[in-house]
């Protein structure tokens, strides 16, 4: 079972991984050794994601799910078949963990009193300050 928070946790049945040779210069390594991991997770039949973890998740990795509800996440920044399988698997955790947040509403809030009123008088002193850079005209007729 991989843990994700307190209430989620994620059958390790449920996550399959790819082995796939890393795009990229390195040489000989990079064209002989499948270090690279593609993570594939289904998230829409997935038993362990309450429903609305999983519609958060589908909107946050919407161009990462292919049209069969699959979680595709390629990791390819280390040499290591490891340590790619470990980061791969990270940023499983990170997405789902952040699909489960609970987003605050956001409540509408008016400028105090105080603050319209300095800006109001900043406007005025600007202004003041623009009139006197005005050139004078003189009426000599």
């Amino acid at each position: 079972m991989v843990r994700i928070t307190d209430a989620i946790e994620l059958d390790e049945s449920e996550i399959h991984f790819k082995f796939i040779r890393s795009p990229g210069p390195g040489g000989q390594h990079v064209n002989k050794a499948a270090t690279a991991v593609q993570l594939r997770f289904d998230v829409e039949h997935s038993a362990f994601l309450p429903e609305n973890v999983r519609l958060r998740l589908q909107q946050l990795a919407k161009n990462r799910i292919n049209a069969r509800g699959i979680l595709i996440i390629n990791a390819n920044r280390f040499r290591s078949q490891n340590l790619n399988r470990k980061d791969a698997l990270n940023r499983l955790v990170e997405l789902i963990a952040k699909s489960a947040l609970r987003i605050k509403p956001r409540h509408r809030t008016k400028p105090s009193i105080g603050s319209v009123k300095r800006r109001k008088e900043a406007k005025q002193l600007r202004s003041k300050l623009k009139r006197t850079r005005q050139s004078i005209t003189l009426n000599n007729e």
